[in-house]
């Protein structure tokens, strides 16, 4: 059974990221790095549908982008 949204929003908020409210339009929302505002990912859809591999993988690779950057400082 595939995830769903609300939890690759909880992934993003524990690996430290914030949802940007001011951008995306309807069920977009953007997500940035509180230390790293570059590393974004863009989740569409409402908590309750199913995650696309495309957005796990987006979701994945930002994680991933932020530990790398981490333990380069």
């Amino acid at each position: 059974m595939p995830r769903k949204k609300r939890q690759l929003k909880q992934d993003l908020r524990r690996a430290g990221f914030i949802e940007n409210k001011d951008r995306g339009k309807g069920s977009h929302a953007t997500w940035r790095h509180h230390q790293f505002p570059d590393v974004r990912v863009m989740i569409a859809g409402h908590d309750g549908d199913d995650a696309r591999h495309y957005d796990e993988r987006n979701v994945r690779e930002a994680i991933a982008e932020v530990e790398r950057r981490r333990a380069v400082s």
